[in-house]
């Protein structure tokens, strides 16, 4: 009996051990994959990993607070704007459906702002009082050739009369007088008087030069017809006497070709303390995809963008006045690509480090150079390797500020190129001719790679993808720190989600780094299924926050002056090593222009740390400040806030 029981028992054994074995053969590589991917969790939550390499994670937001993050920008309450508007979301515009989001990296919450214009693709700055300052957004979103139904493009109202402006409401119709055809404006145009040419020697009157005034026109009707194929001189239909005579437009080619996006001239103060949008003068000239720059006076530099009717602003940029909340034009004329990468020097010149988002001509305004705003001298900067590889590329303003180092990282070729540079350069302005020279090589080619400094002097260089909007599936799953002082990337944990266009981060009080966005072109390697927005954050802890102990900060004031001093208080004072000013970032399309880290001097008696800002005010801008103390290991502590006023 028990004999037979044992061979039931073996048999089982053996037919269980069969079946074991057949699904294993049909399932093992998902086995595989299932007990890799265990062994792989397992390895990066080890405490010794985590030290070495630090740990990313994915915030769960709630499925209604989720939105397709275009900007974000941190603000001096510790919380975080998250601006999207309508997202890169034809639908969300046409709904009028414009979001922005407050994230409380401390409490975990999220709130909803009202959103008063689609800022999609908007412009950002830090301002002295603390607020944010955003210009610039969509008005109309771009069409493909294909979905052009009306032949449109640029008029050119050129207005003789040296007497007075006119001003033409939208829907107002000009017709050719060549090829008769007829077109209708799609918004109002103010077009300034003529101006009077007299010779500087005899004072004699030689002419009258027009006031010009451009506009959007498209066909009354649908259709190839009624596109033209040449320059024509166009009637103003409803104007009459001296206003008919003295007032017409001229037009090249009205068309069928692809309409680009056009962009608004509203702008706002965000105040983080209500939390709501604040109207101001609304910009002299409508931008999408402008750089919002801090210059020497205070005052906020405009630069680029497209306009109303989807072209390159033609070089005409502005400054805005923090005091009397208004925009000027600067005197003279300077053209560069949509999004450049501008940064304040400390001998108050701007540096242009050729990074830019891509709109523009390929040869206009892309070499890297010190821009002297006050006389409009622009100094070019040689050395730059991968030169026509400038799109989507990073810059950042290594720290400590006060070398004035800058790095490049990445970039592609223009437009929807495939190509895409694995080089870093560097540039030292403080050099007697400053050119640039390669550092470090990334792994891959990288377009829209992110780039935050961290309190420690490190730089976090992540994501991006090796083509175009990742497409191929080309995101880039790699993250590393660059180290300034030995000039080395160190390979750190990969991040868990792709980032690519419309992506971007930002260095968090506590020592953390959020990433935002990601907006991929296709979702598949074959490129034949359209990409999905990545609504996901992520979140980055470097590897110093996983070290025993870190110091702590507090009790000190909460304004310090340019040249002046304030102390605080840390149980950890003898072993303080640094002491790090960090202007805290506003981030998108791979530009940030906001972070900086400054060192601090610092003296310490007890438990009291006294640091001393220094008193350039082209290194330390007048705002609001994070900060931080390192350890001797490199560790640092959370973030203290202070304004500089």
């Amino acid at each position: 009996m028990n004999d037979r029981a044992g061979r039931r028992r073996a048999r089982r054994l053996a037919i269980g051990t069969a079946v074991v074995l057949a699904l294993a053969g049909m399932n093992g590589p998902w086995l595989y994959r299932f007990g890799t991917e265990k062994y792989h969790q397992y390895q990066i939550n080890k405490p010794e990993y985590k030290a070495e390499n630090g740990k990313w994670e994915i915030l769960d937001f709630p499925e209604k607070y989720r939105q397709n993050t275009i900007h974000a920008a941190l603000l001096r309450t510790g919380k975080v704007l998250l601006v999207a508007g309508s997202g890169n979301n034809q639908d969300n515009f046409d709904a009028k459906k414009f979001d922005t989001r407050i994230w409380d990296p401390v409490k975990g919450t999220i709130k909803k702002v009202p959103t008063p214009s689609d800022l999609f693709c908007t412009g950002h700055t830090q301002l002295a009082n603390g607020n944010l300052l955003i210009a610039g957004g969509t008005k109309r979103y771009e069409k493909l050739k294909g979905d052009v139904t009306k032949a449109g493009g640029l008029m050119i109202v050129h207005n003789e009369n040296p007497d007075q402006p006119i001003t033409l409401p939208a829907g107002t119709k000009f017709t050719g007088k060549e090829n008769g055809k007829t077109f209708v404006s799609k918004d109002p145009v103010v077009v300034e008087r003529a101006t009077k040419v007299f010779d500087k020697q005899t004072g004699k009157f030689l002419r009258n030069d027009p006031g010009l005034g451009r506009i959007y026109v498209e066909a009354q009707k649908s259709g190839a017809k009624y596109e033209t194929g040449t320059q024509d001189n166009y009637r103003i239909q409803g104007l009459t006497g001296t206003d008919a005579r003295n007032t017409y437009g001229i037009a090249q080619k009205l068309a069928l070709d692809k309409k680009d996006f056009q962009g608004i001239r509203d702008a706002f103060e965000f105040d983080p303390v209500a939390e709501k949008y604040i109207k101001v003068d609304p910009m002299k000239e409508a931008r999408w995809y402008p750089t919002l720059t801090t210059l020497s006076d205070g005052k906020i530099l405009s630069v680029s963008g497209l306009d109303d009717i989807g072209q390159l602003v033609p070089g005409k940029n502005e400054v805005f006045d923090p005091k009397t909340k208004k925009w000027t034009y600067l005197p003279k004329v300077r053209q560069f690509p949509t999004y450049p990468a501008l940064f304040l020097m400390q001998n108050g010149k701007v540096f242009y480090s050729g990074s830019n988002a891509g709109y523009g001509p390929d040869n206009v305004g892309r070499v890297p150079g010190i821009w002297d705003v006050d006389t409009n001298k622009f100094t070019k900067i040689p050395g730059l390797s991968d030169a026509n590889e400038m799109e989507t590329s990073g810059t950042v303003l290594l720290p400590p500020a006060q070398d004035e180092k800058y790095m490049v990282i990445g970039g592609g070729g223009v437009g929807e190129s495939a190509l895409s540079s694995n080089r870093t350069r560097i540039v030292d302005m403080k050099a007697g001719s400053p050119k640039f020279v390669d550092g470090p090589t990334l792994e891959k080619g990288t377009r829209y790679p992110q780039a935050s400094i961290l309190p420690d002097d490190s730089v976090l260089v992540s994501g991006g993808s090796e083509d175009y909007r990742g497409r191929g599936d080309s995101n880039i799953l790699q993250a590393r720190l660059y180290h300034p002082d030995t000039n080395t990337f160190e390979s750190v944990a990969d991040p868990l989600v792709g980032r690519n266009y419309h992506s971007g981060s930002l260095l968090l009080p506590d020592g953390r780094v959020m990433f935002f966005g990601s907006d991929s072109l296709y979702g598949d390697k074959a490129n034949t299924k359209p990409g999905v927005f990545e609504q996901r954050i992520e979140i980055y802890t470097p590897p110093y926050l996983y070290r025993d102990s870190r110091p702590s900060l507090s009790g000190g004031p909460q304004t310090i002056a340019r040249g002046a001093s304030g102390t605080f208080t840390s149980p950890q004072a003898s072993v303080i090593k640094k002491v790090r000013l960090i202007r805290p970032s506003a981030s998108t399309h791979v530009t940030d222009v906001d972070q900086r880290s400054i060192e601090l001097k610092f003296t310490v008696s007890g438990d009291k740390v006294k640091v001393t800002v220094p008193e350039n005010k082209n290194l330390v801008q007048s705002g609001w400040y994070m900060v931080f103390v390192d350890d001797d290991q490199g560790t640092p502590s959370k973030a203290q806030w202070v304004r500089v006023p």
